[in-house]
Protein backbone atom coordinates (compact mmCIF):
# COMPACT_ATOMS: atom_id res chain seq x y z
CA UNK A 1 0.00 0.00 0.00
CA UNK A 2 1.47 3.36 -0.96
CA UNK A 3 0.37 6.74 0.36
CA UNK A 4 -1.60 7.69 -2.76
CA UNK A 5 -3.99 4.81 -2.04
CA UNK A 6 -4.73 5.95 1.49
CA UNK A 7 -8.07 7.67 1.86
CA UNK A 8 -8.25 7.77 5.65
CA UNK A 9 -5.87 8.68 8.43
CA UNK A 10 -6.80 7.40 11.85
CA UNK A 11 -5.50 10.22 14.06
CA UNK A 12 -4.81 9.07 17.63
CA UNK A 13 -3.09 11.30 20.19
CA UNK A 14 -1.69 9.37 23.15
CA UNK A 15 -0.42 10.45 26.54
CA UNK A 16 0.41 7.83 29.19
CA UNK A 17 -2.10 5.46 27.62
CA UNK A 18 -0.14 2.23 28.06
CA UNK A 19 -2.94 0.57 30.01
CA UNK A 20 -5.51 0.89 27.21
CA UNK A 21 -3.82 1.74 23.91
CA UNK A 22 -3.18 -1.88 22.92
CA UNK A 23 -6.91 -2.62 22.83
CA UNK A 24 -7.55 0.64 20.96
CA UNK A 25 -4.94 -0.16 18.29
CA UNK A 26 -6.21 -3.72 17.94
CA UNK A 27 -9.74 -2.45 17.22
CA UNK A 28 -8.38 -0.12 14.53
CA UNK A 29 -6.37 -2.85 12.81
CA UNK A 30 -9.48 -5.08 12.67
CA UNK A 31 -11.50 -2.58 10.63
CA UNK A 32 -13.41 -4.07 7.69
CA UNK A 33 -12.11 -1.17 5.56
CA UNK A 34 -8.36 -1.65 5.42
CA UNK A 35 -6.79 1.14 3.31
CA UNK A 36 -5.85 3.56 6.06
CA UNK A 37 -2.91 4.72 8.10
CA UNK A 38 -2.96 4.79 11.88
CA UNK A 39 -1.06 7.92 12.87
CA UNK A 40 -0.28 7.91 16.59
CA UNK A 41 1.07 11.12 18.11
CA UNK A 42 2.83 10.05 21.30
CA UNK A 43 2.57 13.28 23.25
CA UNK A 44 5.44 13.04 25.72
CA UNK A 45 4.28 9.85 27.44
CA UNK A 46 6.36 8.76 30.44
CA UNK A 47 4.83 5.31 30.87
CA UNK A 48 5.03 2.27 28.55
CA UNK A 49 2.85 3.77 25.80
CA UNK A 50 5.59 3.64 23.17
CA UNK A 51 6.55 0.07 24.11
CA UNK A 52 2.93 -1.09 23.65
CA UNK A 53 2.71 0.68 20.28
CA UNK A 54 5.99 -0.91 19.20
CA UNK A 55 4.67 -4.39 19.99
CA UNK A 56 2.41 -4.15 16.91
CA UNK A 57 3.95 -5.12 13.58
CA UNK A 58 1.73 -3.49 10.97
CA UNK A 59 2.94 -1.20 8.16
CA UNK A 60 -0.17 0.96 8.52
CA UNK A 61 1.02 2.25 11.90
CA UNK A 62 3.06 5.44 11.94
CA UNK A 63 4.27 7.07 15.16
CA UNK A 64 5.33 10.63 15.92
CA UNK A 65 7.11 10.93 19.25
CA UNK A 66 6.93 14.33 20.93
CA UNK A 67 9.47 14.64 23.71
CA UNK A 68 7.45 16.90 26.02
CA UNK A 69 3.71 16.74 26.65
CA UNK A 70 2.11 19.69 24.84
CA UNK A 71 -1.56 18.79 25.12
CA UNK A 72 -4.16 17.24 22.87
CA UNK A 73 -4.77 20.28 20.64
CA UNK A 74 -1.09 20.60 19.78
CA UNK A 75 -0.80 16.84 19.19
CA UNK A 76 -3.82 16.87 16.86
CA UNK A 77 -2.53 19.84 14.88
CA UNK A 78 0.82 18.10 14.49
CA UNK A 79 -0.93 14.99 13.21
CA UNK A 80 -3.13 16.93 10.80
CA UNK A 81 -0.13 18.55 9.14
CA UNK A 82 1.70 15.26 8.48
CA UNK A 83 -1.28 12.99 7.78
CA UNK A 84 -1.34 11.39 4.33
CA UNK A 85 -5.09 11.12 3.73
CA UNK A 86 -7.88 13.51 2.86
CA UNK A 87 -10.23 12.05 5.45
CA UNK A 88 -9.37 12.13 9.14
CA UNK A 89 -10.94 9.64 11.53
CA UNK A 90 -10.42 10.84 15.08
CA UNK A 91 -9.89 8.25 17.76
CA UNK A 92 -8.72 8.25 21.36
CA UNK A 93 -6.13 5.91 22.78
CA UNK A 94 -8.45 4.41 25.42
CA UNK A 95 -11.52 3.81 23.23
CA UNK A 96 -12.58 0.88 21.04
CA UNK A 97 -13.78 0.97 17.41
CA UNK A 98 -16.58 -1.17 16.06
CA UNK A 99 -15.42 -3.16 13.04
CA UNK A 100 -17.40 -1.29 10.35
CA UNK A 101 -16.82 2.21 11.64
CA UNK A 102 -14.55 3.38 8.82
CA UNK A 103 -16.55 1.74 6.04
CA UNK A 104 -19.78 3.30 7.30
CA UNK A 105 -18.43 6.82 7.67
CA UNK A 106 -16.46 6.76 4.43
CA UNK A 107 -19.53 5.62 2.52
CA UNK A 108 -21.54 8.52 3.95
CA UNK A 109 -18.96 11.21 3.09
CA UNK A 110 -18.26 9.76 -0.37
CA UNK A 111 -21.96 9.76 -1.23
CA UNK A 112 -22.64 13.19 0.33
CA UNK A 113 -19.97 15.52 -1.09
CA UNK A 114 -21.53 18.62 0.52
CA UNK A 115 -20.96 17.15 3.99
CA UNK A 116 -17.61 17.68 5.69
CA UNK A 117 -18.07 15.82 8.97
CA UNK A 118 -19.96 12.85 10.32
CA UNK A 119 -20.09 11.42 13.82
CA UNK A 120 -22.28 8.84 15.47
CA UNK A 121 -23.64 7.29 18.64
CA UNK A 122 -21.49 5.37 21.12
CA UNK A 123 -21.50 2.79 23.86
CA UNK A 124 -19.88 4.02 27.07
CA UNK A 125 -17.88 1.59 29.18
CA UNK A 126 -16.15 1.66 32.55
CA UNK A 127 -12.42 1.47 33.12
CA UNK A 128 -12.67 -2.34 33.12
CA UNK A 129 -14.75 -2.41 29.91
CA UNK A 130 -18.16 -3.00 31.51
CA UNK A 131 -21.15 -1.46 29.70
CA UNK A 132 -22.40 1.74 31.33
CA UNK A 133 -24.94 3.18 28.90
CA UNK A 134 -25.79 3.86 25.27
CA UNK A 135 -25.24 7.45 24.20
CA UNK A 136 -27.45 8.86 21.46
CA UNK A 137 -26.38 12.16 19.92
CA UNK A 138 -28.82 15.00 20.58
CA UNK A 139 -29.16 15.68 16.86
CA UNK A 140 -28.53 13.78 13.63
CA UNK A 141 -29.36 15.94 10.60
CA UNK A 142 -27.54 19.08 9.59
CA UNK A 143 -30.62 21.18 10.35
CA UNK A 144 -30.92 19.69 13.83
CA UNK A 145 -27.21 20.13 14.52
CA UNK A 146 -27.40 23.77 13.39
CA UNK A 147 -30.36 24.36 15.70
CA UNK A 148 -28.75 22.84 18.79
CA UNK A 149 -25.11 23.70 18.07
CA UNK A 150 -24.92 26.27 20.87
CA UNK A 151 -26.89 24.20 23.38
CA UNK A 152 -24.38 21.38 23.64
CA UNK A 153 -21.46 19.84 21.76
CA UNK A 154 -23.05 17.89 18.87
CA UNK A 155 -20.36 15.21 18.47
CA UNK A 156 -18.34 12.67 20.38
CA UNK A 157 -14.87 13.78 19.36
CA UNK A 158 -13.33 10.32 19.03
CA UNK A 159 -16.20 9.18 16.77
CA UNK A 160 -15.93 11.81 14.04
CA UNK A 161 -14.57 11.57 10.51
CA UNK A 162 -13.99 14.83 8.66
CA UNK A 163 -12.45 16.27 5.51
CA UNK A 164 -8.97 17.46 6.41
CA UNK A 165 -8.94 20.42 4.02
CA UNK A 166 -12.02 21.95 5.68
CA UNK A 167 -10.51 21.63 9.17
CA UNK A 168 -7.27 23.24 8.00
CA UNK A 169 -9.28 26.11 6.48
CA UNK A 170 -10.99 26.56 9.84
CA UNK A 171 -7.59 26.89 11.52
CA UNK A 172 -7.34 23.48 13.17
CA UNK A 173 -7.62 23.01 16.91
CA UNK A 174 -7.30 26.02 19.19
CA UNK A 175 -4.49 25.82 21.72
CA UNK A 176 -6.52 27.98 24.11
CA UNK A 177 -9.90 26.19 24.23
CA UNK A 178 -8.74 23.75 26.91
CA UNK A 179 -11.00 20.71 27.30
CA UNK A 180 -13.36 21.90 24.56
CA UNK A 181 -10.99 22.28 21.60
CA UNK A 182 -13.27 19.98 19.62
CA UNK A 183 -16.50 21.91 20.35
CA UNK A 184 -14.79 25.20 19.51
CA UNK A 185 -13.59 23.73 16.21
CA UNK A 186 -17.09 22.53 15.24
CA UNK A 187 -18.48 26.04 15.74
CA UNK A 188 -15.86 27.51 13.39
CA UNK A 189 -15.95 24.60 10.95
CA UNK A 190 -19.68 24.55 10.27
CA UNK A 191 -19.55 27.45 7.81
CA UNK A 192 -17.47 25.29 5.43
CA UNK A 193 -20.04 22.53 4.94
CA UNK A 194 -22.72 20.29 6.41
CA UNK A 195 -22.60 18.04 9.46
CA UNK A 196 -24.28 14.72 10.22
CA UNK A 197 -24.52 12.14 12.98
CA UNK A 198 -25.14 8.52 12.07
CA UNK A 199 -27.83 6.96 14.26
CA UNK A 200 -25.74 3.92 15.16
CA UNK A 201 -22.89 3.31 17.60
CA UNK A 202 -19.45 3.57 16.02
CA UNK A 203 -17.20 3.25 19.06
CA UNK A 204 -16.98 2.33 22.71
CA UNK A 205 -15.92 5.29 24.85
CA UNK A 206 -14.06 4.39 28.01
CA UNK A 207 -14.43 6.33 31.25
CA UNK A 208 -11.30 6.01 33.37
CA UNK A 209 -9.79 7.88 36.33
CA UNK A 210 -6.75 9.02 34.34
CA UNK A 211 -8.79 10.66 31.60
CA UNK A 212 -8.96 14.43 31.33
CA UNK A 213 -12.72 14.05 30.98
CA UNK A 214 -14.54 15.40 33.99
CA UNK A 215 -18.17 16.14 34.75
CA UNK A 216 -18.33 19.75 33.60
CA UNK A 217 -20.47 20.80 36.55
CA UNK A 218 -17.37 20.16 38.66
CA UNK A 219 -15.31 22.62 36.67
CA UNK A 220 -17.14 25.42 38.43
CA UNK A 221 -19.29 28.36 37.42
CA UNK A 222 -16.47 30.52 36.02
CA UNK A 223 -15.24 27.81 33.66
CA UNK A 224 -18.76 27.01 32.43
CA UNK A 225 -19.66 30.64 31.82
CA UNK A 226 -16.41 31.36 29.99
CA UNK A 227 -16.87 28.31 27.80
CA UNK A 228 -20.44 29.26 26.93
CA UNK A 229 -19.45 32.84 26.06
CA UNK A 230 -16.52 31.66 23.93
CA UNK A 231 -18.67 29.17 22.03
CA UNK A 232 -21.31 31.81 21.28
CA UNK A 233 -18.66 34.29 20.09
CA UNK A 234 -16.60 31.73 18.16
CA UNK A 235 -13.47 33.57 19.32
CA UNK A 236 -11.06 32.95 22.17
CA UNK A 237 -8.11 34.98 23.42
CA UNK A 238 -4.80 33.84 24.84
CA UNK A 239 -5.71 35.46 28.15
CA UNK A 240 -8.96 33.47 28.34
CA UNK A 241 -7.02 30.33 27.53
CA UNK A 242 -4.67 30.97 30.45
CA UNK A 243 -7.58 31.37 32.87
CA UNK A 244 -9.17 28.13 31.64
CA UNK A 245 -5.84 26.31 31.87
CA UNK A 246 -5.31 27.48 35.47
CA UNK A 247 -8.77 26.27 36.48
CA UNK A 248 -8.09 22.85 34.96
CA UNK A 249 -4.60 22.68 36.45
CA UNK A 250 -6.01 23.36 39.93
CA UNK A 251 -8.31 20.34 39.47
CA UNK A 252 -5.65 18.05 38.01
CA UNK A 253 -5.40 16.12 41.27
CA UNK A 254 -5.66 12.34 41.38
CA UNK A 255 -8.12 12.52 44.28
CA UNK A 256 -10.47 14.72 42.26
CA UNK A 257 -10.10 12.60 39.12
CA UNK A 258 -10.78 9.34 40.92
CA UNK A 259 -13.73 10.75 42.85
CA UNK A 260 -15.18 12.17 39.64
CA UNK A 261 -14.77 8.84 37.84
CA UNK A 262 -16.59 6.84 40.50
CA UNK A 263 -19.27 9.50 40.86
CA UNK A 264 -19.86 9.62 37.11
CA UNK A 265 -20.10 5.83 36.82
CA UNK A 266 -22.46 5.76 39.79
CA UNK A 267 -24.67 8.38 38.18
CA UNK A 268 -24.77 6.45 34.90
CA UNK A 269 -25.65 3.19 36.67
CA UNK A 270 -28.43 5.05 38.43
CA UNK A 271 -29.93 7.10 35.59
CA UNK A 272 -28.87 5.62 32.24
CA UNK A 273 -28.49 1.96 33.13
CA UNK A 274 -30.60 1.50 36.22
CA UNK A 275 -28.63 -0.80 38.49
CA UNK A 276 -28.92 0.79 41.94
CA UNK A 277 -26.70 -1.73 43.73
CA UNK A 278 -23.83 -1.04 41.34
CA UNK A 279 -24.58 2.69 41.53
CA UNK A 280 -24.21 2.62 45.32
CA UNK A 281 -20.93 0.69 45.08
CA UNK A 282 -19.40 3.36 42.81
CA UNK A 283 -20.88 6.25 44.80
CA UNK A 284 -19.53 4.76 48.04
CA UNK A 285 -16.03 4.82 46.54
CA UNK A 286 -16.53 8.42 45.38
CA UNK A 287 -17.62 9.43 48.90
CA UNK A 288 -14.70 7.64 50.57
CA UNK A 289 -12.22 9.43 48.28
CA UNK A 290 -13.83 12.88 48.47
CA UNK A 291 -16.24 12.99 51.45
CA UNK A 292 -16.99 16.72 51.10
CA UNK A 293 -18.88 16.31 47.78
CA UNK A 294 -22.48 16.54 48.98
CA UNK A 295 -23.95 15.65 45.57
CA UNK A 296 -22.58 12.12 45.91
CA UNK A 297 -24.58 11.64 49.11
CA UNK A 298 -27.69 12.91 47.34
CA UNK A 299 -27.17 10.45 44.49
CA UNK A 300 -26.58 7.61 46.94
CA UNK A 301 -29.84 8.41 48.74
CA UNK A 302 -31.66 8.74 45.43
CA UNK A 303 -30.63 5.19 44.50
CA UNK A 304 -33.21 3.87 46.98
CA UNK A 305 -36.09 5.64 45.24
CA UNK A 306 -38.26 3.98 42.55
CA UNK A 307 -36.86 4.15 39.02
CA UNK A 308 -39.93 6.11 37.83
CA UNK A 309 -39.17 8.88 40.34
CA UNK A 310 -35.47 8.96 39.34
CA UNK A 311 -36.32 9.23 35.64
CA UNK A 312 -38.86 12.00 36.25
CA UNK A 313 -36.40 13.98 38.34
CA UNK A 314 -33.68 13.52 35.73
CA UNK A 315 -36.02 14.74 33.01
CA UNK A 316 -36.89 17.84 35.04
CA UNK A 317 -33.22 18.69 35.51
CA UNK A 318 -32.22 18.33 31.85
CA UNK A 319 -31.38 21.62 30.08
CA UNK A 320 -34.21 23.00 27.99
CA UNK A 321 -33.74 22.96 24.21
CA UNK A 322 -35.94 25.94 23.42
Amino acid sequence: MNSCEIKITFLMPAYNAGKYIGEAIDSVLKQSYTDFELLIVNDGSTDNTFEVISSFDDPRIRVINIGVNKGIASALNTGLLVSKAGYIARFDSDDICFQDRLATQLNFLETHPDYILTGGDAEYISESGEHLFHFKCISQTNDQISKYMYLDCPFIHSSVMYRKDAVLKAGGYSLYAHNFEDYFLWVRLHKYGKFHNLSEPLIKVRFNPSSTTIDEKRRGRIFRKMKRDIIYRGVITKEEGEILHNIIKSQDVQKIKESTYYSLCGKKYLVNNHQPVKARAFLSKAISIHPLRLDNYALYLLSYFPVSFIMQLHKMLLPKSN
